[in-house]
């Protein structure tokens, strides 16, 4: 999803009928008093004509009439889907899904991986097989003999469920178990499974268990602190607590304690990083600047990338010096997502106060 806070950037959208934008975005129409979906196939107006809204709800409000081509306000194509699909999961979160089960539940294939695929970047088979390796993972951590939490994922082969298993902590699952320093919690959210580690001495990564690095970063603390078990805690319970509080939009402050590792430079630009407001982004450049090191932008886009602790540690709110979405370990539809989410909330905080 590509959303930009530039009105010509979202009229460029318009005219291209960009999908990313469906149900996240409306266009108002002043010579015809409508609104619409970015995506509606009615003839285009003129860039003048045009005032752009992040709900439907604030298209009505301005005295906007829904157009009936594409009826902005039903619900986005493809929710229904998500939202069934969904809740199945959420009711047998060990059930190996496959294809077959989707059409037999009377869906088209096609449509249910392409709404899947707009909502949380990944398919529907690689969001059920998240959620078998997740449920897996709690029923490591309550005790369960390895072998049943891996009939449970629905893997016939014991070596496959290590290797995924392996790939979340960097340990086989007969390790898993015991009283170790760090503990680790899944965090569901509606863009992406997180993995959270922590300590009686606070944080210590949250990641979205896509990233590429989450392996190596997992080492490093294996290093440190030793295995790296499922489990409960604190600091855990807060985490989840205050992360959903987030994706709900009810808070943007996070009040977690944080046991980061860095060095000096590192730190010094990961307290800037909690300074930068949300609902703004910042450059590169101007990062380096805030922390009085402007010569230092390579640095800092390296520091930045060191970040172990998404959205706390608000790494997706720093972009190109042209404005362009660059680099993010969780993917760059995940950081356009986290950055419009923080720009509604921020707005409906500014008109509240006024």
């Amino acid at each position: 999803m590509t959303l930009p806070n530039d009105d010509d950037d979202l009229y460029a959208a318009l005219l291209a009928r960009d999908p990313a934008y469906d149900g996240l975005w409306f266009v108002g129409v002043s010579t015809t008093g409508i609104f619409c979906r970015l995506t509606c196939p009615a003839r285009k107006p003129k860039r003048v004509n045009t005032t752009f809204f992040a709900s439907a709800a604030a298209a009505a409000a301005a005295g906007y009439r829904a157009c009936l081509r594409c009826t902005p306000l039903a619900a986005t194509a493809g929710s229904d889907v998500v939202a069934q699909l969904r809740a199945s999961v959420a009711a047998d979160p060990g059930r190996r899904w496959t294809e077959a089960d989707v059409a037999a539940l009377g869906h088209d294939a096609g449509t249910v991986r392409r709404a899947f695929q707009r909502e949380y970047g990944q398919s529907f088979l690689q969001f059920a097989r998240a959620h078998r390796l997740g449920h897996a993972a709690t029923q490591l951590a309550e005790g369960a003999p390895v072998i049943e939490a891996q009939l449970d994922a629905g893997y016939e082969s014991g070596s496959g469920f290590r290797e995924a298993i392996a790939r979340l902590l960097g340990q086989a699952p007969a390790r898993v178990q015991g009283l170790f320093a760090l503990r680790a919690r899944w965090i569901e959210t509606p863009i992406g499974a997180m993995l959270a580690v922590a300590g009686e001495d606070g944080l210590h990564l949250l990641e979205f268990v896509e990233r590429k690095g989450l392996p190596r970063e997992l080492e490093r603390l294996q290093a440190r602190r030793g295995a790296i078990p499922f489990g409960d805690g604190p600091v855990l319970a807060q985490t989840q607590d205050e992360i959903g509080r987030y994706f709900r939009g009810e808070t943007m402050d996070f009040a977690v304690p944080l046991a980061t590792q860095g060095s000096a430079f590192e730190r010094q630009v990961w307290t800037a990083l909690r300074g930068i407001a949300a609902g703004t982004t910042q450059t590169y450049g101007g990062l380096a600047a805030r922390i009085g090191r402007p010569e230092a932008v390579r640095a800092v886009a390296r520091a930045n990338g060191a970040n172990t602790v998404a959205i706390i540690i608000p790494c997706h709110r720093v972009i190109g010096s042209d404005g362009a979405m660059t680099g993010y370990g969780g993917k760059i539809w995940r950081k356009q997502w986290l950055l419009e989410h923080e720009r509604r909330i921020a707005a409906a905080r500014q008109r509240k106060v006024a």
